[in-house]
């Protein structure tokens, strides 16, 4: 078997992977092959939501969604306009203990400079119309916000990073992994990779290969759930996504008059290989008493489809990116807590620059809230918490 010599081996054809193939390209760091067992976005990434929102609980954060929204805008904008919509965010309230963190948070993020401000229960009606608001409802409106299509922006990514000569091998097994010689082996039947770097960019997956491969990270993957619904008059194209922090359902604007509802986050560690794919049915009737209650006018929508998909979080709700520690030439990034879409093409281009230049300076401060070594070797992944919060960010315990 030819043993092939390559700069980067990137495991994984979600999102991140295919953001971060293209790149390394852009830098002319190669040759890099990408490698995973099907196809772009055939794991999480094609199964999310696709809000693209600055409302989130720490700087990192916001600076990184920022900037992977004007990316996807561009490249939308090239490739395929119809990916992408300037719809704006509102997240709302009708309990009064949540006034004065959702207050909190607004002053936040305008030190974060995020454009965001409070809306009365008369401003979110004008707002959002097809909602239903008590007397004393507060809400937080990013009006600047979007949400994009995740299956056709990972594609976006995963074509440019060919057109720049990334190799892609989809379709292939679970290559055996092993460090020989200076270098990384990638094996899968047909041939061999020696690669000087390996970016695990695998998702829900990236646990058990970091184990596997003797450098365990604190990551716990859980189980997510989306519906498809058809109203019975069909929804405004640019309505603003939601999210409901009473009843913790968002939804979002689809095509053809649909609408996207889900609520994030299951309370327990699920096995990427082994879970249901599809809606529990007490999901949809979550779903359907929230509409009925808050969204009248969608009150009857009818079930096109519903899904479900495992996401990974970390202990502090930060992603993993860098260098694993321990390791030589071993790099993640994962651990995205359901935000994967939203912070993929941010985060990517961070990390392609540590890999183009390993020392400098830029990397650590482009990536240093995130490095995978603010966790000590051991750290085991806290159980999964929601992703929409009003919390202030926290540090890492330890």
């Amino acid at each position: 078997m030819e043993r092939e010599p390559v700069e980067v081996a990137i495991l994984g054809a979600g999102i991140a992977g295919c953001a971060l193939a293209y790149h390394l390209a852009r830098r002319q760091i190669g040759p890099t092959v990408l490698l995973d067992p099907r196809t772009p976005a055939a794991g999480a990434s094609g199964r999310a939501a696709g809000v693209v929102t600055e409302q989130l609980w720490n700087a990192w954060d916001v600076e990184v969604v920022r900037e992977s929204h004007r990316e996807y805008a561009d490249l939308c904008r090239e490739w395929d306009p119809g990916a992408y919509r300037r719809n704006g965010f509102l997240r709302f309230t009708e309990q009064p203990e949540k006034f004065a963190p959702l207050r909190e948070a607004e002053e936040r993020l305008k030190r974060w400079g995020a454009s965001v401000h409070l809306l009365d229960r008369a401003e979110l009606e004008r707002r959002l119309p097809e909602a239903r608001f008590g007397e004393s409802a507060l809400g937080l409106d990013s009006p600047h916000d979007a949400c994009v299509d995740p299956t056709a922006l990972t594609g976006i990514y995963a074509e440019g990073a060919r057109r720049r000569g990334v190799r892609f091998e989809l379709g292939v097994p679970s290559p055996g992994l092993a460090r020989e010689d200076g270098r990384w082996s990638v094996r899968v039947p047909s041939f061999e990779l020696r690669a000087r770097r390996l970016v695990l960019a695998a998702g829900a997956w990236t646990k058990g290969i970091a184990r596997t491969l003797g450098h365990p990270l604190p990551l716990t993957p859980y189980r997510t759930q989306l519906s498809l619904l058809r109203p019975p008059t069909p929804a405004r194209a640019e309505f603003p996504s939601g999210h409901d922090l009473d009843t913790d359902v968002y939804v979002r604007p689809e095509v053809n008059g649909r609408i996207l509802a889900g609520n994030g986050t299951g309370p327990r560690e699920a096995d990427p290989e082994r879970f249901a794919t599809g809606g529990d049915p007490e999901f949809l009737e979550h779903i359907a008493s929230t509409l009925g209650d808050r969204w009248p006018r969608w009150a009857d929508s009818e079930v096109v489809a519903s899904w479900a998909g495992v996401c990974t979080s970390t202990p502090d709700r930060r992603p993993l990116i860098g260098a694993v520690p321990g390791a030589e030439e071993l790099f993640v990034i994962a651990g995205f807590n359901g935000f994967g879409v939203m912070r993929g093409g941010g985060s990517a281009r961070r990390l392609s620059v540590l890999l183009s230049d390993p020392d400098g300076a830029e990397a650590g401060a482009l990536l240093g809230p995130v490095a995978p070594s603010r966790f000590p070797p051991g750290t085991p992944g806290d159980p999964p918490r929601p992703g929409f919060t009003l919390e202030a960010g926290r540090e890492p315990r330890f």
